[in-house]
C-alpha cells in the first residue's frame, strides 16, 4: 500500500495535485494497481505521517524510536523560487511559454534573471541551489541547452507577446495609446552578429553595439522589444513598431508617443496613412527654424503652457521646464569655469616658456570652447605674449534663451487631447526611460551580452523584458515596505527548505517558518508557503564539465 501523488495542468494553466491511497498486487503473473481512496483533501503534513507510517506499516512499534533517528538536512532555497513562480503565473508569463519543455526551460531563464543576473552557465548553477525543478517541473538541462532555449524564444516572440498582451487586457479595454522609445547597449566582445559601430548613448567609443527598441502601453508596462543592428537610426525602428500596432496590439485611434527626432516626416506620413495620430518633439534647430520663419515666437515660452496650430492640421505645444533651464545654466558655467582655468593654465605655462607659441595656445584654447559648445560666445585673443578672453555677452544670452524650452508636436486636436493632455503624454516617456535604466544596468542586466548569434541575442532581450514585468510587479507589491526588490529577494533567497530523512532514507522536504521580515514580504505580496515541496526526484541540473566528469 502506497499513496500515489500526481501533479497536472488543467487547459488554464493552473496546476493541480491529486494524491490517491493504492495498492499493488500480482494477478496472473501481471503486477496490478486498486485504487482505495483519495486522500487529496489531507494537508502535507498529515500526508507525511501517513506515508512514514505506510513505510514502518511491518514494525509500527519503530516509530516509537523514530525521534533520534530523524535527521534535518538543509535543502534548497525556496523562498524567493516560489513567489517568483507564481508572479510568473499572475502576470500571464506561465501561460505565455506553456508548459513544454521549452517553456519550461524559458520559464527559469525569466525567474533566473530576477534572481542573479548573468550567463546561461550561471543560470544553469542557480538552478542547482534553488528548488527550481520541483517548483517548475524542469526537465534536465545544462548550460546548453538554455544556450539553444534562447533560438526558442526568437522564433517564438511573437506568440508569446501577443498571448501577454491578449492576458493583459482580457477584461479592460485595450490601450488607445502607446510609447516607443531606443536605447543602445555596448559589447565587450566583437564577434555578435548585430554589433556595429553607431551612435553610443553609453558614451563608450571605440566600442560596437547593439540597438534595442521597446514599446509599452501609456502605462509603460513593455509589450514588445526588437534588436536591431548597432548601426541602425532611431527613426529606422519605428516601422517595425507601427506595423505591430496595425496588426496586433492597436485598434480605434491609436497614438504614437516617440522622442525626439524619431518620428521624422516620413514615419509621421506613415502613420497618417493608417488613420494612426502621434505625439513627438522637434529638435532644437527645428524649433529655431521655426522662430526664425514666424511659426513661433519666444515669448510663447514664458507662458507655463502654450500653443501654436498651423494651417496644416499641426499642433506646437511650447513649455519652458524651469527645473531643465537651471540645470543647464548650471551645467554652461561649470563648463566656462572650466575652460577660463585652462586659458589661465596656459597664460601660466606662455610666462615661464618666453619661447612658446601664442598661436598654439590660442587653437588649443578655441578647439576646446568649440568642444565644450562655448565657441559661439567665448573665445581668446592674443596679447603680447599672453592670452585674454573675449566673451560676448549678447550671443551668451541668446545662446540661454532656449534653455529647458522644448516644443511638442501633435496631429491630435483639442478635442482630442488638451494641451495639458498632450505635455503629459509626453513626459509619460520617462516610464520607458526608467525601464531601460533598470533592465539595462541597475538590476536586470541586459548588458553584458554572453552571446553572439543574432537570434540568441533577441531571445536574451526578450528575457530581460519578461523578468522587468516580475521584478516591476513585486516593486508594486512591496511599494509600502522599507525595502527594494533585490534586497527582498536576497532576504527571501535566505529561506531553504529542511530535507528530512528517517534511517538514512529520504523522507520528505519541509519549509520551516520564515522569520517576521521574510513573512512580511509574502503576505505584502499575497503569497503563503506550502508546508513542504513536492516529493519528486531531483532533476539532473549540471553545467556541461560537471557532466562530462560525471561520465567520465
Amino acid at each position: 500500500m502506497h499513496i500515489d501523488s500526481l501533479v497536472h495542468t488543467g487547459p488554464n494553466g493552473k496546476r493541480y495535485t491529486r494524491h490517491l491511497l493504492r495498492e499493488s498486487f500480482r494477478q496472473n503473473g501481471k503486477v496490478c494497481k486498486r485504487t482505495i481512496g483519495n486522500v487529496s483533501h489531507l494537508s502535507a503534513g498529515e500526508l507525511a505521517a501517513l506515508r512514514l507510517a505506510l513505510a514502518h506499516k511491518e514494525h509500527l512499534e519503530e516509530l516509537v524510536s523514530l525521534k533520534t533517528e530523524v535527521v534535518y538536512r538543509q535543502g534548497p532555497a525556496v523562498g524567493a523560487v516560489l513567489l517568483l513562480s507564481q508572479l510568473c503565473q499572475q502576470v500571464g508569463i506561465t501561460a505565455a511559454l506553456g508548459q513544454q519543455k521549452d517553456g519550461r526551460l524559458a520559464l527559469w531563464q525569466v525567474i533566473a534573471r530576477v534572481l542573479d543576473q548573468g550567463s546561461r552557465l550561471s543560470a544553469t548553477r542557480l538552478a542547482r541551489t534553488h528548488a527550481a525543478d520541483r517548483t517548475l517541473g524542469l526537465p534536465p538541462f545544462d548550460e546548453d541547452d538554455l544556450y539553444a532555449n534562447l533560438d526558442w524564444l526568437c522564433a517564438q516572440q511573437t506568440p508569446i507577446e501577443d498571448r501577454l498582451f491578449h492576458w493583459r487586457y482580457a477584461h479592460r479595454p485595450r490601450p488607445q495609446l502607446f510609447l516607443y522609445d531606443v536605447t543602445s547597449s555596448y559589447l565587450e566582445g566583437q564577434d555578435n552578429e548585430l554589433a556595429c559601430f553607431g551612435y553610443n548613448r553609453d558614451g563608450k567609443r571605440g566600442k560596437k553595439q547593439i540597438v534595442v527598441g521597446m514599446l509599452t502601453d501609456q502605462d509603460g508596462w513593455p509589450l514588445s522589444v526588437e534588436v536591431f543592428a548597432g548601426n541602425t537610426q532611431d527613426p529606422a525602428t519605428v516601422a517595425a513598431q507601427i506595423r505591430k500596432l496595425a496588426a496586433r496590439f492597436g485598434g480605434g485611434e491609436v497614438t504614437l508617443v516617440g522622442d525626439r527626432g524619431m518620428l521624422k516626416s516620413r514615419q509621421i506620413e506613415d502613420l497618417i496613412s493608417r488613420q494612426f495620430h502621434y505625439i513627438t518633439a522637434i529638435t532644437r534647430p527645428q524649433i529655431k527654424a521655426l522662430l526664425a520663419d514666424g511659426t513661433l515666437q519666444l515669448g510663447l515660452f514664458d507662458q507655463e503652457l502654450a500653443e501654436v496650430v498651423t494651417g496644416r492640421g499641426e499642433r506646437y505645444v511650447l513649455r519652458r521646464n524651469p527645473v531643465q533651464a537651471a540645470r543647464v545654466a548650471a551645467r554652461r558655467a561649470d563648463q566656462l569655469a572650466t575652460w577660463q582655468r585652462k586659458a589661465s593654465t596656459q597664460n601660466g605655462y606662455l610666462e615661464q616658456h618666453p619661447r612658446a607659441r601664442v598661436e598654439v595656445a590660442v587653437r588649443k584654447l578655441t578647439a576646446l570652447a568649440r568642444r565644450l559648445k562655448l565657441d559661439g560666445w567665448a573665445g581668446v585673443e592674443a596679447d603680447g605674449h599672453r592670452l585674454r578672453v573675449v566673451l560676448d555677452e549678447p550671443e551668451r544670452a541668446k545662446a540661454a534663451e532656449l534653455d529647458g524650452c522644448y516644443v511638442l508636436k501633435t496631429d491630435l486636436t483639442p478635442e482630442q487631447a488638451s494641451l495639458t493632455v498632450v505635455d503629459a503624454r509626453y513626459r509619460d516617456l520617462a516610464q520607458v526611460e526608467w525601464l531601460f535604466r533598470i533592465s539595462k544596468t541597475a538590476m536586470l542586466e541586459l548588458r553584458p551580452i554572453f552571446v553572439r548569434l543574432a537570434e540568441r541575442t533577441r531571445g536574451h532581450a526578450l528575457v530581460v523584458m519578461l523578468a522587468y514585468q516580475v521584478s516591476r510587479t513585486l516593486a508594486g507589491m512591496w511599494a509600502r515596505l522599507d525595502t527594494t526588490v533585490e534586497e527582498g529577494l536576497r532576504e527571501l533567497d535566505q529561506l531553504c527548505a529542511h530535507e528530512v530523512s528517517v534511517r538514512n532514507a529520504y523522507a520528505f522536504t519541509q519549509i520551516p517558518r520564515p522569520r517576521e521580515s521574510v513573512q512580511a514580504l509574502l503576505e505584502a505580496a499575497g503569497f503563503t508557503l506550502p508546508a513542504t515541496l513536492p516529493n519528486s526526484r531531483r532533476t539532473a541540473v549540471d553545467t556541461k564539465r560537471k557532466l562530462q566528469d560525471r561520465r567520465k
